[in-house]
């Protein structure tokens, strides 16, 4: 789609429209109500409610990215719990019916080829980022040289989409994932410091 304008404007429609009906319940004609724009102008730009949905999932990965990536810190450590911290705040205009509406997207995924491949790049991207920042920790002695930044990277994911899931379906904050990702960094990941004497 050329005019990003317009983009912005049918997924703005496309959010506002997933947190009103959710998923299983979204129509095309749902969206165009949420926006200036006519069901039919929504079908010149995209063939189908799949086609739109799997643009709007693009779309959330765009600004996840912008969100989460490349994160600050003086070190690795201090950048991986960045990383962590980024991921487990939700965004402030995400509202728990739109996090639920995601979730449901996210359960087709098996049987829905498009939503799947662009689900997985959310995840791949973390991995990419993790696994970088433990292999800048290893190299420079932050982390212990026994550590694989790729499995790792991969058991970090796990835990932080179960997180997201179980803030989701069971109200559950994210404050125990915290602690606990902060403190297996501590006792499993970094470097043993050579003893001070005093």
């Amino acid at each position: 789609m050329s005019d990003s304008g317009t983009a912005d404007d049918i997924m703005g429609a496309t959010y506002r429209a997933l947190c009103s009906h959710g998923y299983a319940d979204l129509t095309m004609q749902d969206i165009a109500d949420e926006s200036d724009k006519s069901k039919a102008s929504l079908h010149y730009h995209y063939d189908s409610k799949h086609d739109l949905l799997c643009a709007f999932l693009e779309y959330l990965y765009d600004g996840f990215v912008d969100r989460v990536g490349d994160p600050e810190g003086e070190d690795p450590r201090a950048r991986l719990l960045a990383l962590v911290d980024a991921v487990l705040d939700k965004p402030e205009d995400d509202s728990e019916a739109f996090g639920t509406a995601i979730l449901e997207i996210r359960a087709q995924a098996p049987y829905e080829p498009g939503f799947r491949e662009r689900l997985t790049r959310f995840d791949e991207f973390l991995v990419d980022e993790l696994e970088a920042i433990l292999e800048d920790g290893v190299a420079d002695g932050t982390f212990d040289e026994g550590v694989d930044p790729e499995e790792t990277a991969r058991f970090v994911v796990t835990v932080l989409t179960g997180a997201a899931t179980e803030r989701v379906t069971a109200g559950r904050p994210t404050e125990c994932t915290r602690r606990m990702l902060a403190e297996y960094v501590q006792t499993h990941l970094l470097a043993e410091s050579p003893e001070v004497e005093a």
